[in-house]
């Protein structure tokens, strides 16, 4: 599953992101309401943990541009702000929680597990893209009959890539996307794990998936 963190505070992001990836859950980053709005035009996120005190563009006018487009993408609201009109407002804006800070991260989880089952309502629970499918309950992978035994890190780039089928995606995107922080133009780690997932996706015959873009990032190409 991919979230969203909306959040100007590096250390609850940074907090949040790996607590995150301990779970299983692919998390990004957004520091502000414009970077945040980007993000969601794009798609692919399950759920947004969403601040209100952001710098630029207020989490109250994210969470109502993102409604007026109707979309229903579960929006937890994370923050400090505890008066009761600041929580009936954010309710009736259309978010599914409300959680203030400072929170205990277990009850944050509790209260995922469930907007993303009340989600999953709606959404479906497997991601198929030519012969390639994920299983987003479970966690599993298929190439035709094949399964792929995928890492943690593994999982979430893929899944990033099944859900921007043709896209480019730029090193620094996933380096945010799937690693949880800047990208840094001298690291290897995204091209590193890219060779991982091409190799197990990948057998003799088998069409390739992951097309690298000079210059721009890597594609994921339906056989």
């Amino acid at each position: 599953m991919a979230l969203l963190v909306v959040e100007d505070d590096p250390r609850i992001a940074s907090f949040l992101v790996k607590g995150l990836a301990a779970e299983g859950y692919a998390a990004a980053v957004a520091p502000d309401g414009d970077t945040a709005l980007a993000h969601l035009r794009s798609g692919g996120y399950d759920l947004v943990l969403l601040d209100l005190g952001l710098p630029g563009t207020s989490g109250e006018d994210v969470l109502r541009q993102l409604r007026q487009r109707s979309s229903e993408l579960p929006v937890i609201i994370l923050t400090a702000r505890a008066d009761v009109t600041d929580k009936v407002r954010g309710l009736d804006l259309g978010a599914i929680d409300y959680v203030t800070k400072p929170f205990v991260f277990e009850e944050l989880l509790a209260r995922i597990r469930s907007a993303l089952r009340v989600a999953g309502q709606r959404v479906p629970t497997e991601l198929a893209v030519g012969d390639l499918r994920l299983d987003l309950l479970t966690k599993l992978a298929w190439r035709g009959e094949r399964r792929i035994e995928l890492s943690p890190r593994e999982w979430s780039l893929l899944e990033l890539f099944m859900r921007h089928p043709t896209h480019v995606l730029s090193r620094a995107r996933i380096a945010n996307e799937v690693f949880g922080y800047a990208f840094d133009p001298g690291s290897n780690v995204v091209d590193v794990y890219i060779g991982y997932l091409r190799r197990k996706l990948n057998r003799p015959g088998d069409e390739p998936l992951i097309r690298t873009v000079r210059g721009a990032g890597y594609r994921f190409v339906a056989p």
